[in-house]
């Protein structure tokens, strides 16, 4: 059993807080030289943040949630991430280095909290103080912090979660999992094993429901003004199959959505964990059965979202498999695998334990510099491409042009000029168009009538062949890609519209 509310039987306190805020620093400085060496200039590892930034930007302005101010639209996934960035934003201006700070200190105090968490769990107190730097050293984590994205606030508040499970405060653990949902969706497979890890009364059942429906309301409110859909436009436009593409009107193969891609999402599961530590899958599998022992059904059956979490992902909503852009789409369940550890560790450690755990440690440092060295040269990849297009765009075009793009990020961040997604993410009305594929991305084209297009020629060949459409006046080419979509973007003028 975990221990009481507000006991601390290790006898930890603010000392360990400080071991695991000054580890922490080992992977951020690591991967600071290395973004340095490799890109020159900070940056993000993805187009995505920049996305947010730009929402973030425009709400801080007075624009509302929009991409183009004056036109609302639900094409956020994270909205509480966005939302807190705005606030950052509204009050020490926009900037990399603000979404940087911010993410950090979400990541540091992730680690914090799950410290806590094991503690109040029954882990011994240099067990819970292994689980938390383990956790601050994993690239993914330390890529997390610096991404730009909602991870690690969504990690934070999986952490928070669990540690007011550990105290059996039920409705501070409903709103923590809650809101983490709403930081990234896939966090909401938590929610019903943390109400079913105890007795599940009426009531019980009730207070989770109210405040998980309450915290999500807005956003799906809001989804359905902008969108037409309780989804996200992120959501109808990236989503594969599975039921969220069903409800949609995919149509794939059973053996696709029950059998192939399940697999798949699995073994990329099992493939990331490995990367991250290629210890923690096999420590895993045993921790998670030694909860059942110790402390049992309580924390035993959150335990579960590590098995569930890849045919979730699969089954309800696939997009990209688990390990997508350094597991971003996972990074916020690594919490629940470091409590785990600590807690299947027992209240005691022996002399064999704390070898492995140092041995554990000792793994992790290895797999920093891999993982900084994707970070550095993704954010390389960003900066000479898509940011590079943005101001770019911003020089050279009028300023009160419509570009359609494919990657709507940077290039509208750095250009601020009005944006058609292509992609559908903030352009909700292609969608229709695109699935009838790129003869229907054409016709959009055509209707819509932009100035300029820039896209990835390898993901529009047809489009990009016409010179009756347009005509290309601008290239950019990575000549070591890593992250972006495709090794070339190019700027094009439309030369034909409808009518």
């Amino acid at each position: 059993m975990p221990a009481a509310p507000g006991a601390d039987p290790g006898g930890s306190g603010p000392r360990d807080d400080l071991v695991v805020a000054v580890a922490a620093c080992l992977p951020l400085v690591l991967f600071l030289l290395i973004e340095h060496r490799l890109a020159g200039v900070p940056g993000f590892p993805l187009d995505d943040s920049w996305i947010h930034l730009h929402f973030a930007r425009n709400m801080a302005e007075g624009a509302g949630f929009s991409y183009n101010p004056g036109v609302p639209v639900a094409g956020s996934t994270a909205p509480l991430w966005t939302l807190l960035l705005a606030l950052g934003v509204a009050v020490f201006g926009a900037s990399a280095v603000v979404v940087k700070t911010i993410g950090v200190m979400a990541g540091l105090g992730t680690a914090l909290v799950l410290r806590h968490a094991a503690v109040a769990w029954g882990a011994s107190r240099l067990g819970a103080l292994g689980a938390a730097i383990g956790l601050a050293w994993t690239g993914a984590m330390a890529w997390g912090a610096f991404s730009g994205m909602e991870v690690t606030l969504a990690a934070l508040l999986v952490a928070a979660s669990l540690l007011a499970h550990a105290r059996g405060r039920d409705a501070w653990t409903a709103l923590w999992a809650a809101l983490a949902a709403v930081a990234r969706p896939e966090a909401l497979i938590l929610v019903p094993l943390l109400a079913g890890a105890r007795p599940l009364t009426a009531r019980r059942g009730a207070l989770f429901v109210a405040i998980t429906a309450a915290i999500l309301a807005p956003a799906v409110l809001f989804s359905l003004a902008t969108a037409g859909s309780p989804l996200p436009a992120t959501a109808s436009a990236k989503v594969e199959g599975g039921l969220v593409g069903w409800l949609s009107g995919v149509r794939e193969a059973a053996a696709i959505t029950w059998l192939s891609r399940p697999a798949e999402f699995f073994g990329a599961w099992v493939t990331w964990l490995a990367m991250t530590d290629w210890l923690l899958p096999l420590v895993l599998l045993v921790a998670v059965v030694l909860v059942w022992r110790r402390p049992g059904r309580a924390l035993a059956v959150p335990a579960l979202v590590l098995v569930a979490h890849p045919f979730a992902m699969a089954l309800f909503a696939p997009y990209r498999d688990p390990a997508f852009q350094e597991g971003r789409y996972s990074i916020h369940l690594l919490p629940v695998a470091f409590l785990v550890l600590a807690v299947a560790l027992g209240p005691r450690l022996t002399r064999m334990r704390v070898a492995f755990g140092a041995v554990y440690l000792a793994l992790a440092v290895v797999a920093m510099f891999p993982a900084a060295t994707r970070y550095g040269w993704a954010v390389q990849n960003i900066n000479a491409m898509q940011v590079h297009l943005g101001r770019w765009v911003d020089e050279h075009l009028p300023k009160r042009g419509t570009i359609a793009v494919n990657d709507i990020g940077a290039i509208a961040y750095f250009s601020r000029r009005e944006i058609i997604d292509l992609m559908g993410l903030v352009s909700p009305d292609i969608i229709p168009y695109r699935r009838e594929g790129e003869a229907g991305v054409i016709r959009y084209l055509v209707e819509r009538c932009p100035g300029h297009v820039i896209v990835f020629p390898a993901w529009f060949p047809q489009m990009t062949a016409r010179r009756d459409l347009i005509e290309p006046i601008y290239r950019v080419r990575l000549e070591h890609n890593t992250v972006s979509g495709a090794d070339e973007m190019v700027v094009y003028r439309l030369v034909r519209c409808a009518g």
